[in-house]
């Protein structure tokens, strides 16, 4: 992330970004390559699949993933998100904003009128 693409704004997100954007710099030397990242993202997600549809689901649960933490494998996929956001320049804090306010808009009345939800 160059400095033309850092968030502006202090928002939650943002700061998400820039302290991944750091430790890739710091730690983990570069960004993968966003199609790697890409199917980095879609692995993480797997393991998220796997433990909801054993733990919530009805698949049953090996032991060897009875110990698998949902929070961390979140975090993976909210580190790699993070990730492709930076490496395409996309800010997060002000597209997170927009989504809601259009969602707000878009369903003020929907699902309150939904007879499924009830």
């Amino acid at each position: 992330m160059n400095d033309t693409q850092r968030p502006t704004d202090q928002g939650e997100i943002s700061v998400l970004q820039r302290e991944v954007d750091q430790w890739i710099t710091r730690v983990g030397v570069r960004y993968f390559n966003e199609l790697t990242n890409m199917a980095i993202l879609s692995e993480e997600v797997g393991e998220v699949a796997r433990i909801m549809a054993r733990r919530y689901g009805e698949q049953s649960e090996k032991e060897s993933d009875k110990e698998k933490d949902l929070g961390e494998e979140l975090a993976d996929v909210m580190f790699v998100v993070l990730c492709l956001a930076n490496q395409t320049g996309t800010h997060l804090q002000g597209a997170w904003r927009k989504k809601m306010t259009d969602r707000t808009e878009r369903d003020a009345e929907r699902h309150k009128e939904n007879p499924k939800l009830k």
